[in-house]
């Protein structure tokens, strides 16, 4: 059991502790197999584009549970993953303690204004855990003066909603026939790193140079069959399926369980997914 205590937040972070230090924390480490298998594609080359040496030290933004922490740490001097969720903390240094790398250290915080030390870090990186800062700028500033001159930040963020049909295609499935809003992508959410010009703006406000944008595209797992993948998302979108009109969740639901069964592949279920992978680098 966890003896965390809240740590610093800003302000405009304390609805993001309260969500990923519940609710969303716990779904997150209920389900991080099925979550890691899902991103798995994406881990090479992510891992690839951060290229730590042996005499480089990391900082992991949102590290989760820590699997990219620990990967890193395997190729690096040290590396230290941060995230507001205390049970995704305690998962990973138990993780690291079973895996016997003492070089990886895990500290609950919010990145946005915790004191790193100066100039400590020679990459910082985020696979999907940098679109959540209630200020993005002051967040990656103060990354930016974490790292040493020459420093790099690489992060994966999602694309446009529409890109992804994990996102878009459920969302819409239970809608309802309800005409339902785009996700924001200028305040946090998955998706406030999804335009282009704005994550240019923002890293380049927050002191950081040469910002280049790759697109990526893989298969996303979401479970092994239609009945494995029809619980996961029945649990992730429950407060949707909730607000649906009664007699229009039966049909609601069998739409997914249809689509997840188009979707069946010899990998299990999968679907289609788009990421940028944001590169960066500290003058």
């Amino acid at each position: 059991m966890s003896d965390f205590t809240a740590p610093p937040v800003d302000p405009s972070n304390t609805g993001q502790l309260d969500a990923w230090d519940g609710d969303q924390g716990d779904l997150w480490i209920d389900q991080a197999d099925r979550l890691e298998r899902g991103l798995a594609r994406y881990h090479p080359g992510f891992l690839a584009a951060a290229a730590p040496t042996p005499v480089s030290d990391v900082l992991d933004v949102g590290c989760g549970g820590g699997r990219t922490t620990l990967d890193a740490a395997r190729r690096a001097r040290s590396a230290l993953g941060v995230d507001l969720s205390s049970r995704m903390i305690d998962r990973a240094r138990a993780q690291a303690a079973r895996e016997g790398l003492a070089n990886a250290a895990f500290e609950q915080a919010d990145a946005q204004i915790h004191p790193f030390p100066d100039a400590a870090f020679d990459v910082v990186i985020s696979r999907f855990g940098a679109m959540f800062f209630g200020d993005p700028v002051a967040a990656f500033g103060n990354l930016a003066r974490a790292l040493r001159p020459g420093g790099r930040v690489v992060l994966l963020t999602w694309q446009d909603f529409r890109r992804n049909e994990f996102f878009d295609g459920f969302r819409t499935l239970l809608a309802g026939g309800r005409d339902l809003p785009d996700p924001p992508t200028d305040t946090p959410s998955p998706f406030a790193l999804s335009e282009p010009d704005r994550v240019r703006r923002v890293l380049t406000e927050a002191g950081l140079a040469d910002v280049r944008l790759t697109s990526l595209t893989e298969q996303m797992y979401l479970g092994r069959d239609v009945e494995d993948a029809f619980g996961y998302v029945t649990l992730r979108h429950e407060s949707q399926i909730r607000d649906l009109p009664p007699e229009a969740v039966p049909g609601a639901l069998e739409a997914v369980r249809a689509s997840l069964a188009e979707h069946v592949t010899p990998e299990g279920v999968r679907y289609g997914s788009a990421v940028w992978l944001v590169e960066a680098r500290k003058p």
